[in-house]
Parts: structure tokens; sequence; C-alpha cells
């Protein structure tokens, strides 16, 4: 991997860092009584910012209008990863961080795919309700994409306010009260979707790359990907004439772009079935407006319409 790739890897994570507040000595790089988070990634800075709130100081390396599979860091950040006390990242999203986890921050990584189950990249049966079609979907074993559901996020929420508590136990209360509250948030937004998502027309959406899994897994919809788990992944011609084939056959409505990935080939293939193109947003950065849950329900009505949801 290039010099640069994996300076890009070295603090694309979510590195926590805790305070000696109780005399006691701390993981390396703790500063001013207060933990030291940065985030790779906006899910984690969300879920960081929420459940470290007043205790914690919150740092995001993708920055908004991003795609953080292309995070590449400066010297500056590469030089402090050896130094933060706990590396909390996802897997197979961005594979100059995996590597320099591997290399820089071994014992302290912490991978949120690890804490909740998983579904495969390439499911079996792509017929079945729930599993997701992603076509050129690379050598990821499974699906990175958790935070897609909101109810493995509450998961991840719970272990993560629990980690930061015992690495800080002098403020060990507010990291699980806010980690709590924010369960209580994700598991409201997980309801509202499982409500809007019942008793729909159709299950199929046809999105722009396999970033919709979990979300598909959750709430019984079947994903079929124009592109695989990498979003920069030019389709072949015969995926896109098979893409066609079944969204033809399915009735498909709309065909989902993203806002950070060119929409070409989706408007591409809307015109070639006669549907309309909509955005679904992957959350891989942070919304122009919002944050995560406003992004999801965002997610929710553009899906509602897609699908004929009553």
């Amino acid at each position: 991997m290039r010099t640069a790739s994996l300076l890009a890897a070295l603090t694309a994570v979510l590195t926590v860092t805790t305070a000696c507040g109780s005399g006691q000595a701390g993981p390396a790089g703790a500063q001013g009584g207060k933990t030291d988070i940065t985030a790779a990634m906006y899910p984690l800075q969300w879920l960081a910012e929420r459940i470290g709130g007043p205790d914690a100081t919150v740092t995001a390396l993708t920055k908004p209008g991003v795609e953080p599979h292309d995070l590449e860091l400066s010297p500056v950040q590469v030089a402090g990863i050896e130094e933060t006390g706990l590396v909390v990242y996802v897997k197979d999203v961005q594979p100059a961080v995996d590597e320099a986890v591997e290399q820089h921050a071994a014992g302290r990584g912490l991978d949120v795919a690890s804490l909740v189950k998983t579904i495969p990249s390439s499911p079996s049966s792509p017929s079945s309700a729930g599993e997701q079609d992603g076509g050129e979907t690379g050598d990821a074993a499974h699906d990175p994409h958790v935070w897609l559901d909101p109810s493995r996020m509450a998961t991840i929420a719970t272990k993560l306010g629990d980690r930061l508590a015992e690495a800080d136990p002098a403020h060990a209360k507010g990291y699980r009260d806010r980690a709590a509250a924010t369960v209580a948030d994700l598991t409201t937004l997980d309801g509202e979707m499982s409500r809007g998502l019942s008793g729909c027309s159709s299950t199929a959406i046809v999105t722009s790359h396999a970033a919709f899994g979990y979300l598909a897994d959750r709430y019984k919809l079947r994903q079929i990907g124009i592109n695989g788990i990498d979003p920069e992944t030019e389709p072949s011609p015969a995926r896109l004439a098979e893409v066609a084939k079944v969204a033809k056959q399915e009735k498909v409505t709309t065909i989902f772009s993203e806002a950070l990935v060119s929409p070409k080939v989706a408007e591409v293939l809307s015109t070639e079935i006669g549907a309309r193109t909509a955005v679904l947003d992957p959350v891989e950065s942070q919304p122009a407006n919002g944050d995560y849950l406003s992004a999801m329900r965002q997610n929710l009505s553009a899906l509602q319409t897609a699908l004929g949801c009553s």
C-alpha cells in the first residue's frame, strides 16, 4: 500500500483516550481530564458525541462531503495514533484504517462490526426477503455497513458506552446514561421504520452500491446493488443488464443513487426501465442538514414513496 494510503489509515479511526480523573494511570494520550475521541467516519462521530458528551472531546477525520472509502491521513494525524488509548473503526470500509490498526494499534483496536451479528456480503439466495444481491462485492467476508440498522447501532452504542465507562471510571455513569438515551432514540427510530416499511406493495430496492444490506435485512426488503460493497467499482455491462432485467420483473419504480457518488449509472438504468431516480443516503458522511437520525428518517420517506407503502 502507498505511504499515503498508510497515512490515510492511521487516524481514520475512532480513537478514544481516557483521562486520569481518579488519579490512576489512564490510556496514553489522555489530556485535560476528558476522553479524547477521534471519529473515523460520521456514524462513529455521531455516537461518540452523543455518548462522550461533556466528558469527551470528539474530532472527526472524515470531513463532510468526503467519501470515507477515500480517506487519507496527514502525517500529523498519523503521528498521534501510537499514543491513543482505544481505536474504534469499521473493518472493511476503509482499508487503510485496517492496516493502520494492525500495524500501529495492536490490542487497542475495536471493530464495531465485531460487536453485532453481521450478514454476508454475497448472499447464497438473493431472492429471499431480507437478503441482498450485491453483485461485484469485492473481498469482504461480511457487509461492513452495520450502522444502517438502528437496532444494531443501539447495540454498538451500549457496548461503546460500557467500554468508555470501564476505561474512565470517574465518568462511568455519564457515559452509560448517555448511551442509554442514545439507545432509546435509536429504538424509537427502529420502530418508526418497522411500521413505515410494513404493508408495502414492493420490497425490491435498486441501489447504486450495495450499502443497504443491513437495512434490507432488518426490514425484510431485498436490495439489488448495481455496484458491490465498494462504491467506486464500475459495474460490468452484464451486471447492468442483469439488474435491468430484475428491476423490470419486480416493477421497480425508483433507482436509488447517493449524494457522494456519481448518479450517472443510476440515471442510465432508470431511463432504460422507465423509472425515476431518488437519493438513498448510506449516512457515511455527515448530512448537510440534520444528523444520523434525521438522515435515516429521510431514507424512510424515500423508501415509502418508492415501495408504495401504506
